[in-house]
């Protein structure tokens, strides 16, 4: 299979980008703005830690890495879906966006923060997973952050598994919450976890 086949990760992922409208998950977001709710939550808790630079990991239509430039962030994204990312490209061209797999991409530098959102380490195939974690922990800078959120669920890697990756990559467990806007983690019961690990250093 191709390192950037768009089909090339979990079942649930490749089930999604077959029923997917392009059009009609773009135009998601932007009701929910017009609806008056937030969309943004996962630049609003990255942009909390005050970083300089982000790395998009898992990018997508690049909503997130859009975002945090708009607030003044250096935001790059990645992804190893080409209409994905050419909806990203589209949307704002001035960025820099990069074709690639989570599991064996290097663009050798790092960011202040890595951001992991909307199930991406879920998403991606099981035999990869450990691979990804790494190399998204690779592009963290000292000092700085990799965020991840996914949902919590049999087939997802378990909480100790993902911390027991982060750790093997250098990175301590700094946060963990409920949502991307903050709520506390009420224990290994919730069904979704957002956690922020870091890498020693300044």
């Amino acid at each position: 299979m191709a390192e950037t086949d768009p089909a090339k990760g979990a079942s649930e992922w490749a089930t999604w980008r077959e029923r997917v409208d392009l059009d009609e998950y773009e135009q998601r977001w932007k009701k929910l703005a017009e609806s008056g709710e937030n969309p943004h939550g996962e630049a609003g808790l990255v942009s909390g830690f005050a970083p300089g630079s982000v790395l998009d990991a898992g990018c997508g239509m690049g909503r997130v890495a859009i975002e945090l430039a708009a607030r003044g962030v250096n935001a790059v994204g990645v992804d190893l879906d080409p209409d994905l990312l050419g909806r990203a490209r589209e949307l704002a061209p001035e960025l820099e966006w990069h074709l690639g797999d989570l599991a064996t991409f290097d663009l050798e530098r790092t960011f202040d923060v890595v951001v992991a959102a909307g199930n991406v380490i879920g998403f991606v195939a099981t035999e990869d997973r450990e691979a990804a974690v790494r190399g998204c922990a690779a592009h963290v800078a000292p000092g700085g952050r990799l965020i991840a959120g996914y949902s919590l669920n049999r087939r997802w890697p378990s909480l100790e598994l993902y911390d027991g990756w982060c750790a093997a990559a250098g990175l301590e467990l700094e946060h963990r919450f409920a949502t991307w806007d903050g709520q506390p983690f009420e224990g290994s019961s919730g069904a979704y976890h957002v956690s922020v690990h870091q890498r020693p250093g300044s």
